[in-house]
């Protein structure tokens, strides 16, 4: 069985715990693209690990994890965290492969991302600054440097010197930044090729023996769908194919292996930056949710917007990625509210809206319709079976499904990967 697990709003549902626990009966973990803007949190029994490139299966030792073509590699973070790991007693040694086909994210990429943010005004996207844009700018406009060219002196010294002649003119000229020097650029590469290099192969001919050999893949979706440059909500998104369908493409898989698409959704929804949200809490709210959900950025630290679970928003990402079972995440976090809010439609311009809207005018300005459900004011956190759960908590739970199309398979009550409940009917991801 391969399974692409891909976030349905956008952004930190909680994939991390689910690929995790999915992982320890598959044999190959893929992250297919983005790069270390993203952070996956996985709580293990030894700590709790942030994860930014290195795929969550990695914390089982029969499972090799695979970084393909489609991200953009930060070789210091990477390395960084591969150092991480291992301080912590997990080893990434015959168990990661890198892409040699993947872009990689230089000095210059970070600086221009925050100096283009600063020009922006009003459209501001709230990026993280570490330069994932600008790569994949580069990488769309054939001017890239890919991990394979570190290896290849003439090429890497051609291709970086072409880079900092355009790169430079456009920071002193437009910015008023003095630029970069090539030698510095040059060397640190160079040392970082050295130390990446037992990692680094053709990813797409090891996936393709897995998939000869039947063996069993999870390909692990970074941000959420509506981040998606092409489904979310632009120019509010990321820079990659989020969705299922990017799968493919940023593994170098065929789209014909892919058995099936997990969804995963919060019980309720956040967001990290700017952009439209319809169903956004008012200040109360946000900051009582805001602090029982923990909910800041791993890769940031920045605080989460918080909003009631917005039905429209889901259901468009369950049709865009083929979405077949849904993992619902922080059910916990919603114990103690005696209401809650579902969005199941928007009104705009007089109308009323069924479809997530791919206007940015109408996903601003329109006005969400909900559905108002009794909370179940019992603590959900230390429940091992769906039968256990409050009734009403069951009754919300169903309702999702009966939105989104999809039946809840998995729910996630806690951080811990004990604190997880696999439904009748779930389809169990493996071997």
């Amino acid at each position: 069985m391969n399974t692409v697990v891909v976030g349905a709003q956008w952004g930190d549902e909680g994939k991390g715990k689910i690929i995790d626990i999915l992982s320890e009966k598959t044999d190959f973990v893929v992250r297919y693209q983005g790069g270390n803007n993203a952070g996956h949190t996985v709580v293990k029994k030894n700590g709790e690990f942030i994860l930014h490139l290195v795929p969550s299966g990695i914390f089982h030792q029969n499972v090799r994890c695979v970084i393909g073509n489609g991200v953009v590699v930060d070789p210091a973070a990477l390395l960084g965290e591969i150092g991480e790991l291992k301080k912590k007693g997990v080893s990434v040694g015959g168990r990661l492969f890198v892409s040699e086909r993947a872009h990689l994210i230089l000095p210059y990429h970070r600086i221009y991302d925050r100096l283009r943010e600063d020009k922006k005004g009003f459209l501001k996207i709230g990026t993280t600054g570490r330069g994932i844009g600008p790569s994949y700018g580069d990488k769309a406009m054939r001017s890239g440097i890919r991990i394979v060219d570190l290896y290849d002196a003439a090429v890497f010294r051609d291709k970086l010197r072409v880079s900092l002649l355009e790169k430079n003119e456009i920071f002193n000229k437009i910015y008023g930044f003095e630029g970069f020097d090539f030698e510095k650029i040059h060397d640190e590469y160079l040392g970082y090729a050295k130390r990446m290099k037992p990692f680094v192969c053709d990813t797409a001919l090891v996936l393709h023996e897995a998939v000869k050999k039947r063996k069993s893949i999870l390909f692990e979706g970074a941000q959420g769908t509506h981040l998606d440059v092409d489904h979310g909500t632009y120019p509010f998104v990321t820079s990659s194919s989020v969705v299922a369908g990017g799968a493919a493409a940023g593994a170098g898989v065929p789209p014909t292996v892919i058995d099936e698409v997990i969804g995963v959704v919060k019980a309720y929804t956040t967001r990290v930056g700017e952009g439209p949200f319809p169903t956004e809490f008012d200040e109360t709210l946000m900051n009582t949710v805001r602090q029982k959900g923990k909910e800041f950025g791993a890769t940031t630290g920045r605080p989460r917007r918080c909003g009631w679970f917005d039905a429209i928003l889901a259901r468009y990402s369950c049709i865009v990625n083929g979405i077949s079972q849904i993992a619902v995440t922080k059910l916990d976090v919603l114990d103690d509210l005696k209401e809650i809010k579902i969005g199941v439609g928007y009104r705009y311009g007089g109308k009323w809206l069924r479809h997530f809207p791919a206007s940015l005018a109408a996903q601003t300005n329109a006005e969400p319709v909900y559905e108002t459900h009794p909370g179940w004011l019992e603590d959900t956190s230390a429940i091992k079976k769906f039968s256990l759960l409050p009734k009403n908590a069951k009754r919300y739970l169903r309702r999702l499904s009966g939105l989104l199309e999809a039946p809840v398979t998995i729910l996630s009550v806690g951080s811990h990967e004990n604190q997880t409940l696999f439904m009748r009917g779930a389809k169990r991801h493996g071997k």
